[in-house]
């Protein structure tokens, strides 16, 4: 099966790689020419876990190529997957189609055959039928069907998810379609993954309405973190006794500075603008935004109150920039409303990322110094700020931490640490919601 991926990002880089595992003969095509140069020369322009190896086999396999051109991969196609960001619009929170729309034309020019063509990026309701009438009047002799097969890949783990998914949405309108899609995702059938087959547009809202629901569970428990400061309640506790309900899960109530990352801010937003085109109301989703929001400011009252009251003079060591571990991601991270603040009030700020930085460097004031030692950081510091959860921040030597800095504050955003085991070596310690 011949499949053609348009956009080598993301979502389009690891899913081309992992269909190619599953046998199929796959070609990523994106506009971006140096970034074809890069993936041709062998280098990985994003950090996943595990790709790497992924592509280099497949490429050595011969059922993995990458090229700016959409001729001929588009007329030996199968499958042509639109994979493109649609990333938030300017002025009005709107999910930005262009990117999507002029695919399908340049798609249109170069069918030959039956084809299906799937949108993979995430799109809002009624996409699939807007690309179906460009195709169409682009081209009015294509034959073809245009599908809905949205993504829910977890930055970090994102080839496990996509080889051990918890569901395969389909969102199709023939059984052409249905069945080259089936045929396609056939390796998953060994592992009984489930499959979800629907009209276009539940596809395209159940990826909206998924991490709208998510992005909510992390609102709530940072809203009920807050409240157990007050009270005297440890919010682990409090979301230890309800995630064991079953109909709960555990899953994303872990507080913290909030979310951050490609998918929850603008999904969340976009849907919210979806339900106003509607006539309908989000105001679920709409207060979890405004929590979010909230609560990355409430996180720089956190670290001033924890320097005496003021951030003037005072030397910070970040550990952490990226909106979670095992990514190189730093969009919507919560480094991004923290730290500026900090420097805007006079804070020196020292930062370390195992991944993050060269990233961070483009998104982040001048001010900020990275050094790729993480102790480092610590000299001379009047407090350590652990923003991201990475695993060699769990083990980091605490000791020798605290005898590299002039002062003591350590502000927990992700409660990796215990209070008393931190105490014991002098910190005065802060966390989230306990």
């Amino acid at each position: 099966m011949n499949v053609a991926m348009i956009g080598s990002g993301y979502v389009g880089l690891v899913s081309g790689a992992c269909f190619a595992e599953f046998g199929a003969t796959v070609t990523c095509i994106d506009v971006d020419q140096s970034k074809i140069d890069r993936l041709n020369a062998g280098e990985i322009p994003i950090y996943e876990p595990g790709l790497e190896d992924l592509v280099e086999r497949n490429v050595k396999a011969d059922r993995l190529t990458f090229t700016s051109s959409y001729a001929p991969a588009i007329g030996e196609a199968d499958l042509v997957f639109i994979a493109v960001g649609t990333p938030t619009r300017r002025g009005d929170g709107h999910a930005d189609l262009v990117y999507v729309y002029e695919a399908a034309r340049q798609i249109a020019r170069y069918l030959d055959g039956y084809t299906v063509v799937v949108d993979k990026s995430t799109v809002p309701v009624g996409t699939a039928r807007q690309v179906s009438r460009i195709i169409k009047e682009t081209n009015p002799e294509a034959d073809f069907d245009v599908a809905s097969n949205p993504e829910f890949l977890r930055e970090g783990a994102a080839i496990d998810d996509f080889m051990h998914p918890d569901r395969v949405v389909l969102g199709v309108e023939s059984e052409r379609a249905e069945k080259l899609l089936h045929e396609l995702y056939r390796p998953l059938n060994l592992i009984e993954a489930p499959v979800v087959v629907t009209n276009l547009e539940s596809a395209e809202l159940v990826k909206y309405a998924s991490n709208a629901f998510l992005a909510t569970k992390i609102s709530f428990i940072n809203e009920i973190a807050n409240l157990c400061e007050q009270v005297g309640a440890d919010v682990h506790a409090v979301a230890k006794g309800m995630g064991m309900d079953r109909r709960i899960g555990g899953k994303f109530l872990h507080a913290g500075p909030g979310y951050g990352g490609s998918c929850f801010p603008k999904d969340t937003t976009a849907l919210i603008r979806i339900a106003q085109e509607h006539g309908a109301s989000c105001r679920i989703v709409e207060a979890a935004v405004e929590v979010n929001a909230a609560q990355k400011a409430r996180m720089v009252k956190k670290i001033r109150e924890a320097l005496g009251g003021s951030e003037a003079g005072k030397t910070i060591a970040v550990l952490g920039l990226t909106f979670k571990p095992e990514t190189d991601d730093m969009r919507d991270s919560p480094s991004l409303a923290i730290i500026p603040n900090l420097i805007d009030k006079g804070a020196t700020i020292l930062a370390h990322d195992p991944q993050g930085m060269e990233e961070a460097k483009k998104l982040l004031p001048d001010q900020v110094n990275y050094l790729t030692d993480v102790y480092s950081t610590a000299k001379g510091a009047d407090a350590v700020v652990l923003m991201t959860e990475w695993n060699e921040y769990r083990g980091l030597d605490l000791g020798r931490f605290k005898e590299l800095m002039q002062g003591n504050a350590f502000i927990d955003l992700r409660n990796v640490y215990e209070k008393t085991h931190l105490s014991t070596l002098g910190f005065n310690y802060y966390c989230v919601g306990r």
